[in-house]
Parts: structure tokens; sequence; C-alpha cells
């Protein structure tokens, strides 16, 4: 599997052997290096939960996990020690591109044509 864009990535479904367990609502950055630490899932018992990014399999439809006990529950823990990719991409104008082990290749932005 290719790089993919972060937009993409957050609307893949969680899952384990096919069962959808949440989806993605952020990916979490490194705040020093451009690289994804992992997501913040929001899980069918409403409750968010932290994927360390390299426990997760990213397949083309789907976020599979080897385990629910990746899902870890101190989401705070987590998103104070990172950077929130949806708080960077949050004007819909940009993009991250994440390859599969995690870095960020690019930051793609699409220009807003001016009159």
């Amino acid at each position: 599997m290719g790089s993919r864009s972060a937009t993409e990535l957050l609307q893949l479904p969680v899952q384990l052997h096919g069962i959808r367990l949440g989806r993605p609502v952020d990916l979490l950055l490194d705040p020093v290096e451009w690289r994804a630490l992992g997501f913040v899932v929001l899980c069918g018992d409403e409750s968010s939960r932290s994927l360390v990014f390299a426990a997760a399999d990213v397949r083309e439809d789907a976020i599979e996990l080897p385990s629910a006990l990746v899902l870890l529950e101190d989401v705070e823990f987590y998103r104070d020690r990172s950077r929130s990719a949806r708080a960077l991409l949050h004007d819909g104008q940009s993009d991250l591109l994440v390859a599969p082990d995690g870095t960020v290749e690019a930051v793609e932005s699409e220009q807003v044509p001016t009159p």
C-alpha cells in the first residue's frame, strides 16, 4: 500500500477481524518530527481511545487491528505529547501525505484562485 492522505486515513473504519470497533477522529503527529504517532479513535461505546500507528495495519478499506487491546484508554496522555493533524488541517485547504511507515512525506495545499 502506498502513501495516503491524512483526510483519507481519517475516513477509514477501525476494525478487528472485519468487525467495526470505531472510527478515527484525529491523527496524532510527533511534535518535532513529521511522523504519525497514532490515531484518536471514537469507539462504538462513544469513548475515545488511542491507537498507536505502528500497531495498526492500514489497508485499502480499513484500519485493521491485531487485537482490541491495542486501543488504549488514556487519550490525553498521547494528545499532550503530540500535535493534532486535524488542528493543522482545520481550514480544509491542505492535507498531509502519509507514508506506510507513518512518515509525513508532503503537505499538500489547495491554492484558492484570486480574482
